[in-house]
């Protein structure tokens, strides 16, 4: 038990950094050039590097949200689509490009590495704009129907889907790259690069979501189209330029490859009876200063079938004498290890496809909820859908909050340089996104016990409550992400074995479209519940006559479900640490 005890207390990643020297002049994590030498410290990385990464995402930002903010207006007014065919290609879309990222991480991992994986994706982003605008510039009456239209249209997405797919996991992960991880000092600064990141994120959809979408709401869409393919055409040339600043991290072997190997290995020596000393598994021996050893990850007795796989049987491998001749029978340690990290990754991964299904209702429940609630004040309406506006701003001022006021508050308690943990800052923010279920929940209750009494439950209009009551469940999800949503990035980065950050990277892009998939099964199964003989159901065409409150209610539970589970778990895991 004590032995036990001892296990879990082990680092999941022993780092030796390359320098022992912090003061070197040299990047002390084996990071190099665009010239493949090490990386001098006052000439690369740190922010210097990462202003021109910034400045790629918050392009790419833009432009993503300039087409998906309000697609669905131009496949039906202007590819003249009905509002299903619409919707349903929307959300196939969507989906792809949250789907791609797994090609692009591939590539980034295995092939290519970030830079020339960005590199690659830009233009192909930046092409795929540029016939966008072109689509939408051109009269209509120089296609020959709306079916020569509709393919040029659905030509520039999915090229603009297919560049998005090598920039999402990419730009996290190699601006994140420029700081070195053996420099106490740097490693602070990745803290705030994350929130900065996640910051421009939404400043950039600030942006698409006001003067783009009201430039294409007034017929400007090849202007709205344009605009952002100019940034990308920006944000490509100032990053190609700032190469020679920033630091590169070495390929190794193909994180799939590796994972297959170690599964195969495994299977193959499923009759092997591990021994107690762990030992003898094999990890080849190298010399602790050169860079490769610094991301050595020491055994865990987690998953312990795994370890077969880095189990040496001295009369089937003793021939022997390179890995590489042996690794479909023979892994190493480190294999092993980063296989039982992305499985223990796992559980977190699920508590985020809960989290992003909340946050997916501020795009459809919040909206339908605020059609049927008084959107006037004073002279002015408020359309629903630009209350999302207060998620955004909410965001916005929490980075500047969290920076400046939280962290070193919670610094001073904690004593971590970050304020706080990854688990306590994701912790908070899966709690802020359930009280932004209870409390939509408890509004709608308000809402249909007013509609009752004012005689409106059997009329489809908007009840006297104000819209404005929806304004503190905004600022809760845009404050949940602050928390959850910046978390997410950083703890994928963080977590993720040297070989596999961006394909962790695009794991947390594939949590968003799993959870919009989520959502679509999620209505589909209360509509079959729910409806029934003369019962209108939670969510009928009219809602003062349905029960908005008992979908709201049972995604509260859910998300309650969800964070007890994450506690539960996060009081078990074990952050890496090094050495």
């Amino acid at each position: 038990m004590e032995a036990a005890a001892a296990d879990e207390e082990r680092p999941l990643l022993h780092l030796q950094p390359y320098n022992q020297d912090v003061g070197s002049e040299y990047a002390g994590d084996g990071s190099v050039d665009i010239n493949n030498q090490p990386a001098l410290k006052r000439n690369t990385g740190n922010w210097r590097a990462c202003y021109m990464i910034l400045a790629v995402e918050f392009c790419e930002c833009v432009a993503f949200f300039a087409i998906a903010s309000n697609l669905v207006t131009y496949l039906t007014t202007v590819l003249h689509e009905s509002k299903v065919a619409a919707a349903r290609d929307v959300s196939a879309w969507v989906g792809a490009c949250f789907l791609a990222p797994l090609i692009g991480a591939f590539l980034a991992d295995t092939y290519l590495g970030r830079y020339w994986t960005m590199v690659v994706s830009l233009p192909v982003y930046t092409i795929g704009m540029l016939v966008l605008t072109v689509s939408a510039s051109v009269p209509t009456s120089y296609y020959h129907g709306d079916v020569h239209h509709a393919v040029v249209v659905y030509l520039g997405l999915y090229l603009a889907a297919l560049g998005t797919g090598g920039i999402k996991p990419c730009t996290s992960a190699f601006g994140a790259d420029q700081f070195d991880s053996g420099d106490p000092t740097e490693l602070e600064k990745k803290g705030s690069f994350f929130n900065w990141y996640y910051f421009l994120i939404n400043l950039g959809s600030l942006l698409s979501s006001t003067l783009l979408v009201w430039l294409q709401d007034n017929g400007w869409w090849g202007l709205s189209f344009a605009i952002p393919t100019v940034l990308m055409a920006l944000g490509l040339a100032v990053f190609v330029g700032g190469s020679r600043v920033y630091r590169f991290r070495k390929l190794r072997a193909s994180p799939f490859t590796s994972i297959c190997q170690v599964l195969v290995a495994a299977v193959r020596k499923w009759h092997v009876q591990l021994p107690d000393d762990t030992s003898p598994l094999y990890e080849p021996a190298s010399s602790s200063s050169a860079p490769e050893s610094s991301h050595n990850i020491q055994h865990t007795n987690q998953f312990r079938f795994l370890d077969k796989a880095a189990t040496v049987l001295p009369p089937l491998d003793k021939t022997c004498t390179a890995l590489p001749m042996c690794s479909w029978s023979l892994c190493t340690v480190t294999q092993v290890e980063e296989l039982k990290i992305l499985l223990r990754m796992f559980p977190v991964w699920a508590s985020f496809v809960v989290f992003y299904s909340v946050a997916g209702q501020t795009a459809s429940t919040f909206i339908e909820q605020g059609m049927v609630m008084d959107n006037h004040v004073g002279q002015f309406a408020i359309p629903p859908a630009s209350l999302s506006i207060v998620s955004v701003f909410s965001v916005l001022i929490g980075v500047f909050i969290y920076e400046s006021v939280l962290v070193p508050l919670a610094r001073r308690y904690t004593g971590k340089a970050k304020g706080f943990s990854q688990t306590q800052r994701l912790g908070i923010g899966f709690a802020l996104s359930m009280l932004t279920m209870v409390y939509s929940a408890m509004l709608e209750m308000k809402r249909l016990a007013v509609a009752q009494a004012s005689g409106l439950a059997d009329q489809n209009v908007p009840v006297p409550v104000s819209i404005l009551w929806q304004v503190p469940a905004y600022v809760m999800h845009g404050a949940a992400g602050v928390f959850a949503g910046i978390g997410m990035i950083e703890f994928f980065y963080d977590e993720a074995p040297y070989t596999m950050k961006s394909l962790c990277a695009a794991f947390s892009q594939l949590a968003v479209a799993s959870a919009a998939y989520f959502n679509a099964l999620v209505f589909s199964v209360v509509a079959v519940a729910t409806t029934h003989s003369d019962a209108p159901g939670w969510i009928p065409d009219n809602l003062n006559e349905g029960h908005l409150d008992y979908f709201f209610w049972m995604m509260a539970a859910l998300s309650l479900l969800n964070l007890a589970q994450f506690v539960h778990y996060s009081m078990r895991y074990r952050e890496k640490a090094t050495s």
